[in-house]
């Protein structure tokens, strides 16, 4: 009923012309997810701690990560339902694409929750299996591809762009583009959630792709800025900047809670979750590749777990003992290993981000 007089009240306010302009609703959208997420927070760890919903920590880890056991964790919980509310309220509810990164969202957020729900409610350790996984994540990506595929108006909607070269396009035929959508969504959604060992590691680097896709976004659903900049224009994908934002204040308000020493943790229900939203607004946008850039920290965390697995296997079977190319994966852990500390490698994971952004943003000038 509250939803519902709140969605009723935004679509009212609406009617003033000066709520129609995109970058006024996707700051609004920040604060509004930042508030929801701030004064829901402390009210929802107090009742994960009363439900003993707490993270186990691999005994085979860092030492010092030993303490973090029992700490509450399914918190991606609340970064959804805080980016879902604001996205209703402020979003144009009459765009496709808003409906289509909300419900691949919050499908590839529900993946998590059964995962991490059977993990530490039915002490199953092996969660959700990876195959049963794996199956729900492809089906809801590929869904994703046919449905960009079918609604695509013109050829620049499903063309492969390469940043840095104004006119470095590569037409994608039908399965090509939806496979291509499939990798990217799935593949970005494992990847945020390989990231999310540390305190804090995974969230604020969301933060700042989920910023610059907003810019991406607006850029590519205004027609003069596409045309001046290069970039596909691609009416109705502006109002993915009002989601991005949404994403972006609820990052920052959740750090918060889960700056070291974390109170709560994301789970797969966030991490899962957030890395597809990322990984949708970039193929809707057609910035697959600068996705990849931009996400630098979370590309080299799960090539470092495909690398570490693949050569062990390797090892192995040619050697009758498995090696190891890092001393543990994913990568954080390999240079907490080395001796850095857990905020060292935050922070400086943080920093690499940054400029990596940086340079998915200037991508946009540098054609």
């Amino acid at each position: 009923m509250l939803l519902a007089l709140a969605h009723w009240f935004a679509q009212d306010v609406r009617t003033f012309s000066v709520f129609n302009y995109i970058t006024l609703r996707a700051v609004l959208a920040a604060m509004t997810a930042l508030f929801i997420t701030f004064l829901v927070g402390p009210t929802m760890i107090r009742r994960l701690a009363q439900l003993k919903i707490g993270q186990s920590v691999r005994t085979d880890g860092p030492q010092t990560h030993l303490v973090k056991a029992g700490t509450p964790t399914m918190g991606g919980a609340l970064i959804l339902t805080s980016v879902a509310i604001t996205t209703l309220l402020w979003g144009d509810l009459s765009n496709p694409y808003i409906w289509v990164v909300l419900l691949t969202t919050i499908g590839i957020g529900a993946i998590g929750w059964v995962d991490d729900y059977r993990k530490v409610v039915h002490r199953n350790s092996d969660g959700l299996s990876a195959r049963a996984k794996i199956f729900w994540q492809s089906f809801i990506a590929l869904a994703v591809g046919i449905f960009l595929w079918t609604h695509a108006s013109l050829p620049a909607h499903t063309e492969l762009i390469v940043p840095f070269f104004k006119h470095a396009v590569w037409p994608l035929g039908a399965i090509v583009f939806i496979v291509l959508v499939y990798l990217v969504i799935v593949g970005s959604s494992n990847a945020v959630n390989l990231t999310d060992g540390l305190d804090g590691l995974a969230i604020m680097p969301t933060v700042m792709v989920a910023g610059a896709l907003s810019v991406f976004s607006y850029v590519a659903g205004h027609a003069v800025f596409a045309k001046y900049l290069g970039v596909p224009h691609i009416p109705g994908a502006g109002e993915l900047a009002v989601f991005c934002a949404a994403i972006a204040g609820a990052g920052l308000a959740f750090l918060w809670f889960n700056a070291y020493p974390a109170e709560v943790f994301m789970g797969d229900v966030g991490a899962l979750a957030l890395g597809a939203a990322l990984g949708t607004v970039a193929v809707i946008v057609r910035q697959e590749i600068v996705l990849f850039i931009m996400g630098g920290v979370f590309v080299v965390e799960a090539v470092s777990v495909m690398l570490q697995v693949s050569y062990f296997k390797y090892t192995k079977k040619r050697y009758g003992q498995g090696k190891r190319i890092f001393l543990m994966a994913p990568l954080h852990h390999h240079f907490e290993q080395k001796g850095w500390k857990e905020t060292q490698v935050v922070v400086r994971f943080w920093i690499i981000t940054m400029l990596l952004v940086l340079i998915g943003l200037a991508t946009l000038k540098l054609r």
